[in-house]
């Protein structure tokens, strides 16, 4: 669903046709670490049921709910960087809580020379708070991410019922949001610098460029859900909404996955809808293998997140490919970033079993230029 078409009634709307990550609550082993070196710790070492993330069965079908109607709305990859907005159109995403904006307007006249003209945007949007009105300013004139509310509505949750969904400023209390966000951004910025450069040092990489990955210029909608922690995001059109409340939105490290799993699902889409056909007959055959059994599926999973009541999130009935493709990706961002910088090793996810290597392959080359900077497997 296209947001013009969703804002034409911004009360109750029924989403069908989202990228959602709507994970429930997070219950962490005690002691047990959550940085990226554990995080993207060998999935077959971690199929038990003292996993890292565990979530709530009853909060994750939005993930996967819209499969039947995104591949209508896939486009093909974007060649061109998208212009800027235009100031009506920042208006617009700035300010979408507005019934009008005409008090905006007449504080930020049209006499302020354009690059103090928009300044004066985030100021508004952000009163009271001039450190994150700077950050959001900085999102902006950087990386041309630009920092919003979402529209008030009710999102039809699946079997979790209807949601309702109000816009929210990070601002005081809140600022962290932003904060972890803006951090996120600035890390896929420094990583796909660094992967540009493993690329050019490479010359049997594949793909042409690895920069395909596009996480810039997008728009982000800060919101709350009303009496629900979920879902902690969800992505559509180059748009990602963010929740305050997010039972996921809890730390800094955590955004950023967060951000990279969804920032994916804008990518696929982009590729014509590239998981399903590119990884629906591995994923599908490791389903048929395993079924949901944890023990089964702990070589094949890219990460360790498990459903609570339920299996491993990549596999969890009724996420789907698109579920399994993003925590591929988001394996691979982990895996690269650890490699580049020279982090804690841990057993790349290419060296499991075979399914995992064909995958591996077809995620690199499609959307990452063929770089990997991670070690090949050892005999």
């Amino acid at each position: 669903m296209s947001r013009g078409a969703r804002c034409a009634d911004a009360r109750t709307v029924r989403r069908t046709s989202f990228v959602a990550l709507a994970l429930g609550a997070i219950a962490c082993t005690p002691g047990k670490s959550t940085s990226p070196a554990s995080t993207a710790a060998d999935a077959g070492a971690e199929a038990t049921a003292s996993v890292a993330n565990v979530v709530d069965a009853s909060a994750d079908a939005t993930r996967g709910a819209e499969a039947a109607t995104r591949g209508a709305e896939a486009a093909t990859p974007e060649t061109e960087t998208p212009p800027a907005p235009t100031f009506d159109e920042l208006v617009t995403m700035l300010f979408a809580d507005r019934a009008t904006t005409a008090p905006i307007l007449a504080a930020c006249p049209g006499t302020l020379p354009g690059d103090a003209r928009v300044r004066c945007l985030y100021d508004e949007r952000y009163k009271g708070d001039p450190k994150a009105a700077s950050i959001a300013h900085e999102l902006y004139v950087k990386w041309r991410v630009v920092a919003g509310v979402e529209v008030a509505h009710t999102m039809d949750g699946g079997y979790r019922g209807m949601i309702r969904i109000e816009p929210a400023v990070p601002v005081g209390e809140n600022r962290h949001h932003l904060e972890w966000v803006a951090a996120a951004i600035r890390d896929f910025d420094t990583f796909f610098g660094e992967l540009q450069k493993a690329h050019a040092a490479v010359p049997s990489a594949t793909g042409g460029s690895p920069k395909p990955y596009r996480f810039k210029p997008i728009t982000l909608r800060f919101m709350r859900s009303v009496g629900a922690r979920t879902p902690a995001a969800y992505a559509h059109d180059w748009e990602i909404a963010y929740n305050f409340v997010g039972t996921l939105n809890v730390s800094a490290e955590a955004v950023r996955e967060t951000m990279f799993h969804e920032v994916f699902h804008l990518n696929d889409a982009a590729h014509g809808d590239w998981s399903p056909v590119a990884l629906g007959s591995v994923f599908d055959a490791v389903v048929k293998k395993c079924g949901t059994a944890i023990a089964c599926l702990g070589p094949y999973t890219p990460n360790g997140t498990i459903v609570r009541g339920g299996t491993y999130y990549s596999f969890q009935p009724g996420n789907g490919v698109r579920e399994y493709a993003a925590e591929l990706a988001l394996r691979y961002y982990r895996e690269q970033r650890i490699a580049l910088r020279d982090l804690a090793r841990v057993k790349p996810f290419k060296c499991g079993p075979p399914e995992n290597g064909r995958a591996w392959a077809l995620m690199r080359d499609e959307f990452f230029g063929g770089v990997d900077a991670v070690p090949a497997c050892s005999p």
